[in-house]
């Protein structure tokens, strides 16, 4: 019981939603959301997404919160906490530790060319280039290594500065006003796009439903996107959100708490296809998903705008706010459990993971230049690919079983102990009364969502 007193806790209702927020909004949100809510339909699809947002990430958010307050522990300890005469369930603890790793190996870089650019584009050395010299600056950048690394250190320090600083003096305070600042830059990059001249047409592909051509595209396809995409935007099954369900009191039932943080997530998401589709059909450029999306199609949208250096740098200075925040939620949730599990203090824990994630993202940068060779899933696949691969394809999926099946079935945590502790306090209560669905059909859903994933990448 000691040790349970001496735990860290949020300061604020605020700073824990914004966190939880910050650790489920990030580059998902920005450069594929707007992407495949085009390609099958606009609105049509984004009603699609907002349902399995409801019926499967909401539930998995609740259970993962729930088990993070009711154990008062990290992920990777958390299992065993709540039922140590089942050490079975535990083990996926540490699978789910080395997730959080395998995720910040790539993170880590990307986030590294995001302040690349935003220095780039505050300095004006994107200015006078065409679409061919746009598309060799981000060629140029990912064959130097060194550079690469450097930014990725830069990423590195600034996502544990606040870490170092400790919960509500650092993470807390930080990511508040990295979350504030977002949200601002978000609507003045919106309102900018949304008053360009042509931009109309961009709003109207993206808001008007077009049924027509979600059934065109295959409406099977669109349903798997949408589930696809509302369970990944919200990085369940690595026990990211759960950490910062251990740091709050029980005066708030979760599943409210849940549908503010999903909310705020998909208010990001929407609002990114509010800043991109107008300014792209402005100028005449069709979005396209993935890294060529925010490296390439929209630094040279900014280079034919009006005042396009200013537009530009807001935009990337949004974009490393949305990585950062995922950076620093992570990376309390590795500290977290270097505190808990080995005892260390938080300072030392920083000092020796931030050398041991800089040394671990070095795999990813060399893949894009001195590994090129190396392509693990098939020609034109990298270090990157597959280190998604293992988080997104396989970890995210099989974590959020795991978590299902321990609060549902009596062989885990069990039914009863979940409600109890997801219902605690005020608020909205979880729908118990749908109880067959979460305990059979939601695990068969993640099943189907696991099996797709891994046909579509051997197979199809």
């Amino acid at each position: 019981m000691a040790e349970k007193k001496q735990r860290e806790t949020l300061g604020s209702r605020l700073g824990f939603i914004l966190l939880s927020a910050g650790c489920a909004i990030g580059l998902g949100n920005v450069w594929r959301f707007p992407f495949i809510t085009g390609r099958y339909g606009g609105a049509a699809f984004v009603l699609i997404y907002i349902l399995f947002l409801v019926i499967l990430g909401l539930p998995v958010m609740v259970m993962e919160l729930a088990i993070g307050r009711a154990s008062q522990q990290n992920i990777g300890l958390a299992l065993n906490t709540l039922t140590p005469k089942k050490k079975g369930w535990g083990y996926y603890g540490k699978f789910a530790i080395i997730g959080n790793y395998t995720l910040m190996m790539f993170y880590t870089t990307i986030t590294g060319w995001l302040l690349y650019y935003f220095v780039h584009m505050v300095e004006g050395d994107f200015a006078g280039l065409d679409p061919a010299g746009v598309g060799a600056f981000f060629g140029t950048m990912l064959d130097n290594p060194i550079s690469m690394a450097f930014w990725m250190i830069v990423a590195v320090a600034i996502g544990f500065y606040p870490v170092a600083q400790g919960l509500q003096e650092g993470v807390e305070k930080v990511t508040k006003y990295m979350m504030i600042g977002l949200i601002l830059l978000m609507v003045v990059l919106s309102f900018n796009s949304l008053t360009l001249k042509g931009g109309s047409e961009g709003l109207k592909f993206y808001l008007v439903p077009n049924f027509s051509k979600l059934v065109q595209d295959g409406f099977f396809e669109a349903v798997y996107a949408a589930m696809g995409q509302a369970f990944f935007t919200l990085s369940l099954g690595i026990g990211s959100i759960a950490i910062f369900g251990s740091y709050i009191d029980k005066k708030h039932r979760l599943t409210g708490e849940a549908v503010r943080i999903i909310g705020l997530d998909t208010v990001v998401a929407l609002t990114s296809g509010l800043i991109i589709f107008p300014a792209a059909f402005a100028f005449g450029l069709q979005p396209d998903a993935g890294p060529s999306l925010i490296f390439i199609t929209l630094p040279n949208i900014f280079n034919q705008m009006a005042g396009g250096r200013l537009w530009g740098t807001l935009f990337f200075l949004f974009m490393s706010f949305s990585a950062l925040s995922t950076l620093i939620a992570v990376f309390e949730n590795i500290i977290s459990y270097w505190i808990d599990a080995k005892g260390m203090s938080r300072k030392k824990a920083v000092l020796i993971n931030a050398i041991a994630i800089s040394v671990l993202s070095i795999p990813c940068i060399l893949g894009f230049n001195k590994w090129a060779g190396f392509q693990p899933l098939g020609p034109g696949s990298g270090v990157l690919d597959l280190e998604d691969f293992i988080v997104s394809t396989t970890l995210l999926p099989l974590g959020s079983l795991v978590f299902t099946l321990y609060c549902t079935w009596k062989y885990g945590w069990g039914w009863d102990k979940f409600i109890a502790e997801a219902d605690a306090g005020e608020g909205m209560k979880f729908p118990s009364k749908l109880r067959i669905y979460f305990k059979y059909i939601l695990p068969a859903i993640i099943i189907f969502i696991f099996i797709k994933g891994y046909f579509d990448i051997f197979f199809g």
